[in-house]
């Protein structure tokens, strides 16, 4: 058990919050117990304090709540290389959930606007998991011995090719450019009220917003979109 003020967080760190997931990891850790430890090694030359590997945020709202002492899990003076590929590994996950067994796991625990505030899922997240949740196979009235396999006599129609609306951009920016960049466009989702589509699209409409704005030769703001179908929407920084 350590004060998470003598926790250092490293230089490499690449995972960054948006200020909406580090409202619900707050709320997370307000309303459960602080369950993982965060994963530290030793600094050279340095008594009491050390550097984190894993967890980083987890610690910065610790100290911010005023919690006197988390669970760290100390893995020693290791090397720099290791310490990177471990904190790669503790940022990564292995598994993929059974949707529809999510799906009734989190229906389970109770609706929407209650687990929203405090789990890493968007509305759109869970709009889709309970809808998920609420398929029942037994009133869609199947027939004993339905086989859906098409007749391989009867050659399958082409399916028409679906509409490309949007493009997704990947780009490179410093961390901490990315940190305020990401501040920025959440801020002007919510100012502006871009948040009818999913985060990806809804990014990618206020970052177009900017971008007319700064422009001296943009036409004047107006309570209309300034934007059509051809969208370009910006893919979340990593």
């Amino acid at each position: 058990m350590v004060d998470p003020r003598l926790l250092d967080p490293n230089p490499w760190n690449t995972n960054i919050l948006t200020p909406e997931n580090e409202a619900k990891l707050e709320a997370s850790m307000k309303r459960l117990p602080f369950f993982r430890p965060v994963i530290v090694r030793e600094i050279a030359n340095s008594l009491h304090r050390y550097q984190i590997l894993g967890g980083a945020h987890r610690a910065e709202i610790a100290a911010k709540l005023g919690i006197p002492e988390i669970p760290v899990m100390n893995l020693g003076p290791i090397d720099d290389l290791q310490a990177k590929e471990i904190g790669i590994a503790d940022n990564a996950r292995y598994g993929v959930d059974d949707a529809l067994a999510f799906a009734e796991l989190i229906k389970d625990m109770g609706n929407a606007d209650e687990l929203k505030d405090f789990l890493p899922y968007t509305e759109t997240d869970f709009a889709d998991l309970f809808s998920n949740s609420t398929i029942d196979l037994d009133a869609l009235d199947i027939p004993d011995g339905f086989d859906d396999t098409p007749d391989p006599a009867e050659p399958e129609a082409p399916q028409p090719k679906p509409v490309k609306t949007h493009t997704v951009i990947r780009f490179k920016v410093s961390n901490r450019d990315a940190e305020e960049i990401t501040k920025l466009i959440e801020a002007t989702k919510k100012t502006h009220g871009y948040t009818a589509a999913d985060d990806l699209t809804n990014a990618g409409d206020a970052l177009v917003h900017l971008l007319f704005q700064s422009s001296a030769s943009a036409p004047a703001p107006s309570s209309e979109p300034l934007w059509d179908d051809d969208d370009i929407a910006l893919e979340d920084l990593e």
